[in-house]
């Protein structure tokens, strides 16, 4: 199966299935902000114009942690200190959450247990898969996918990252405030 997601769509396929795993969340980004969202669905509006209540990712995140599940995150920069005041919200999340840094990852990853994967355009905000309003919401496409070699690409483009693997050829590690490798 592959499906394309674009603009609005990146909200349900994404960020909802990120709810549903079952053992491992691996989430690649460039950039990372204080990203409000609405599990499966919730968050948008009802009629009369109402909206349900948003939580933060992190919430979400530190709920996948309690249950167990192994979630890791990748990311470009060190977030802005909204996020790192919902961060310290959730202190499952300082030993439970497996997060690195690079300067160098520009890739926008989601893999949901190694069986599923989203690769596109949208970071971790809230314009790229978050809950902005309709005018506010950047302009993103991407593919959600199972079909094996796709996703053996993705799984492995993450993990070479994570491992460490391109760190010594990377010619950026004067820009890494926590080395990798």
């Amino acid at each position: 199966m592959i499906a394309y997601v674009a603009d609005e769509a990146h909200y349900g396929a994404v960020v909802a299935r990120m709810t549903d795993v079952g053992h491992t969340l691996w989430l690649g980004t460039a950039d990372l902000k204080d990203l409000y969202v609405a599990r499966a669905g919730a968050g948008r509006p009802r009629p009369g114009g109402q909206r349900d209540r948003a939580e933060p990712l992190l919430g979400v995140l530190a709920g996948l942690v309690d249950r167990g599940v192994t979630v890791r995150l990748l990311h470009a920069k060190e977030p802005g200190p909204n996020f790192r005041a919902d961060f310290d919200r959730y202190p499952v999340l300082v030993d439970g959450l497996e997060r690195a840094l690079c300067p160098r990852v520009h890739f926008k990853l989601v893999i949901f247990d190694l069986v599923m994967a989203y690769i596109g355009s949208a970071n971790l905000t809230g314009a790229g898969v978050g809950m902005k309003s309709d005018t506010r919401r950047n302009f993103e496409a991407g593919i959600l996918t199972d079909e094996p070699a796709l996703l053996s690409a993705a799984v492995e483009q993450f993990d070479a990252v994570w491992r460490g693997d391109r760190c010594p050829g990377c010619g950026r590690r004067q820009f890494c405030a926590d080395p990798i490798a």
